[in-house]
C-alpha cells in the first residue's frame, strides 16, 4: 500500500515511512496564529485522508467524494495509529470509529 503526506505548509512527501508520524503531528505546534496553514493529512493511493487541525480535529475523507466526517478531541496516540492503520490501507477499522457527518 502508498500514502503520501502533507505537511502543515502544503508540501507532500512521498516514500515516508509511518515513522513521520509524531513529527507530522508536531507540526501543528509551530507558528499557531498562522491560520492559513492550520492542518497535516496523511492520504492513502485510493483517495481516503486523514486530515488532523490542532486541538485533536480530524475529518476522514475520500477527496473524490463529498461525504467528510470528523471528530473532535482526540488524542495525539489515536491520530497515530488511525494514520497507521491508513496508511495499512485499513479502511474498515476506521470506519468502526464515531465518526459525525459534515466538517
Amino acid at each position: 500500500m502508498s500514502f503520501h503526506i502533507t505537511h502543515r505548509l502544503g508540501k507532500t512527501a512521498r516514500g515516508v515511512t509511518k515513522s513521520a508520524f509524531p513529527s507530522l503531528l508536531e507540526e501543528l505546534e509551530a507558528d499557531t496564529g498562522d491560520v492559513e496553514h492550520a492542518s497535516v493529512a496523511v492520504t492513502h493511493e485510493s483517495e481516503w485522508c486523514l486530515e488532523v487541525y490542532k486541538n485533536g480535529y480530524i475529518v476522514f475523507e475520500n477527496l473524490e467524494s463529498d461525504e467528510p466526517r470528523h471528530m473532535r478531541n482526540v488524542p495525539a496516540q489515536k491520530i497515530i495509529a488511525l494514520w497507521e492503520l491508513l496508511a495499512d490501507g485499513n479502511l474498515d477499522a476506521i470506519e468502526t470509529e464515531p465518526w459525525q457527518q459534515g466538517y
